[in-house]
């Protein structure tokens, strides 16, 4: 395809952070951006250990601003500071204050935050503490009516023991209840080789039938079919990353029947399986695949912060690496709105919303 000259692809830039989007697939912890980071460093006592996270991410900083030179070990070695920095219930807040309003900056109009809860005995923090405290803030967020509305999902590490994913279940059908529409959904995550699935599948059902969506990552790595299959027989509301679902990439024309048959909406993040090597380049994503079966799929960022990305720049990826028109783009943000867990009432508001912006 021809290249995109130096005025085009300004125009391009401006057309995708001018557009009204969804992020439907954003880690709270992930999406913790380096000024945040530095932020919650400053509150810590001790000096040394001051001293220490700022050299940390005074390297991190500099990896971030050549995207390539970033491994996957690079980034990995960020979330332990990431949850030794949030270790409260006052970074908490700061965090997804934080998170939301850059979103909300890179006009992100409606955003799902998900996020495991945490606790931490030395702080008082506890699971029950972390979910009021994240949603707090998104009520105020909401309330405050800056331009983006934001929704909740637990999520259930699968490094956790079983009874602690239990809990998390019973503390989502819990704030399902009592949190006014703010906590829609669970999330499944985490180490795929940690947890037999077969023995988180009862808690998922339990909680879709207590009326909690779901978005279970699934086919992350292309030796899961067999669990993958069982986890899309649940079936989940939507999927997280689905990278190897299709047999060309892996997968089994089982799962992929299932996943048509379905219409199951996948969660793609084009720069986070790039630099996890779960792809090899963007040319070979299977977004592509997907789109080009008119299934529903959506561009996500998933660790923003992390992978040092934000929406605007996925779609700008997308259009490049696809030969996307600023419609395409449109459309695809467009048809977000329909893969959302939220009302019918809020979606025909975001409808209308999108079409203003047009």
């Amino acid at each position: 395809m021809p290249s995109r000259s130096q005025t085009e692809k300004k125009k391009l830039h401006d057309f995708c952070m001018k557009i009204p989007k969804v992020e439907l697939h954003a880690h709270l912890n992930g999406s913790i951006s380096t000024d945040t980071l530095q932020k919650l460093s400053a509150r810590k006592s001790s000096s040394d250990e001051k001293a220490s996270d700022l050299a940390k991410l005074a390297k991190w900083k500099k990896l971030t601003e050549n995207r390539e030179q970033r491994s996957l070990e690079d980034c990995f070695e960020i979330f332990p500071l990431v949850h030794k920095l949030v270790d409260d219930a006052e970074a908490v807040a700061i965090a997804t204050r934080d998170v939301i309003q850059e979103f909300a900056a890179d006009n992100v109009k409606y955003l799902e935050l998900r996020s495991s809860p945490k606790e931490n005995p030395s702080t008082g923090l506890t699971r029950r503490t972390y979910i009021e405290t994240v949603l707090k803030e998104i009520k105020q967020s909401n309330y405050e009516s800056n331009g983006i509305l934001t929704r909740f999902l637990l999520s259930i590490d699968r490094k956790v023991p079983l009874p602690v994913m239990g809990e998390v279940v019973k503390l989502a059908e819990e704030f399902h209840t009592s949190s006014e529409g703010l906590l829609v959904g669970l999330d499944l995550s985490g180490d795929p080789f940690t947890t037999n699935v077969s023995d988180i599948i009862p808690l998922l059902s339990r909680a879709k039938n207590a009326g909690l969506k779901l978005a279970l990552h699934l086919a992350e790595t292309d030796d899961r079919s067999a669990e993958s299959l069982m986890l899309l027989q649940v079936p989940p509301d939507r999927i997280g990353h689905g990278t190897f679902i299709h047999p060309a990439a892996g997968g089994t024309d089982e799962m992929e029947e299932l996943v048509n048959r379905l219409k199951i909406p996948i969660e793609c993040c084009l720069t986070s399986n790039l630099i996890s090597r779960t792809v090899k380049s963007y040319s070979e994503h299977h977004f592509k695949y997907w789109l080009n079966k008119n299934h529903p799929v959506v561009l996500c960022t998933d660790d923003k912060g992390v992978f040092s990305t934000n929406l605007s720049e996925e779609y700008r990826i997308a259009a490049e690496t696809y030969n996307l028109q600023n419609d395409d783009l449109w459309r695809i943000s467009n048809e977000s709105i329909n893969y959302i867990f939220a009302d019918d009432a809020t979606k025909t508001s975001l409808r209308d919303e999108w079409q203003i912006c047009r």
